[in-house]
């Protein structure tokens, strides 16, 4: 039985509302989920901060820090999937749901045997699409889940933003990005000109001369795209 619950997608439920929160867990649980649950967003984190889950079901009402603020705030961290809970069901609102980061959106009251197949839809997608973790690059290899840079087994230090930015080209290896987009999935602030400097600050750190980038290229008038091998 220990092996056949390791093998269960972990749903962290976070909803201040304890009938709800309650039936969630039960109904998720019945469903093949190892379900965890908090009350409120400084409960998730510490939840956070000892389990690893795999989909966060994450109600947006909540007093204090909101789900919306709860989801913008862990996009910055983590890339684990999130799915919203709302009553509030305007397009609008469900807009500014994913420009937070939510990978979906359910509007209540809801079907719970439609949240699972939302679930399930969420992870099978999510397992899909994640790449390999670790990406060989140059003469480096970089962790993508822990955004971490080695070389001969040293660590190579990244500020947080050459990491999200190493992150999202590595991701799309071979694949020209654009300033925008690389502002928007790194969340940089500053505009542009910002990109270009943290673009020529990861090169020292990458390239053997980076005056004349090998693996890290820039595309005229287009953007930037990273050539691991």
């Amino acid at each position: 039985m220990p092996g056949i619950m390791s093998d269960q997608p972990h749903i962290l439920v976070v909803d201040d509302d304890d009938r709800l929160r309650e039936l969630l867990r039960e109904y998720l649980s019945e469903n093949g989920f190892r379900v965890t649950t908090a009350e409120h967003a400084k409960d998730a984190r510490s939840r956070m901060r000892g389990l690893e889950f795999d989909l966060l079901v994450v109600d947006v009402m909540m007093p204090g820090e909101d789900g919306l603020a709860l989801t913008g705030s862990l996009r910055q961290i983590t890339s684990v999937p999130i799915l919203l809970l709302t009553a509030m069901g305007e397009p609008e609102d469900r807009v500014e749901g994913l420009e937070r980061g939510a990978d979906d959106y359910m509007t209540k009251p809801f079907e719970p045997r439609e949240l699972v197949l939302r679930i399930e839809t969420i992870l099978r997608r999510n397992a899909s699409a994640a790449p390999d973790p670790v990406i060989s690059i140059g003469e480096f290899e970089f962790d993508t889940g822990r955004q971490e840079l080695r070389r001969d087994d040293a660590i190579v230090r990244l500020t947080t933003i050459e990491a999200n930015l190493l992150s999202a080209l590595a991701r799309n290896p071979g694949v020209i990005m654009t300033r925008d987009e690389l502002i928007a999935q790194c969340r940089i602030d500053g505009g542009t000109r910002t990109v270009d400097v943290q673009v020529t600050r990861l090169r020292r750190k990458i390239e053997s001369d980076p005056r004349e980038p090998q693996i890290l290229l820039t595309v005229r008038g287009q953007g930037y795209v990273l050539h691991p091998d």
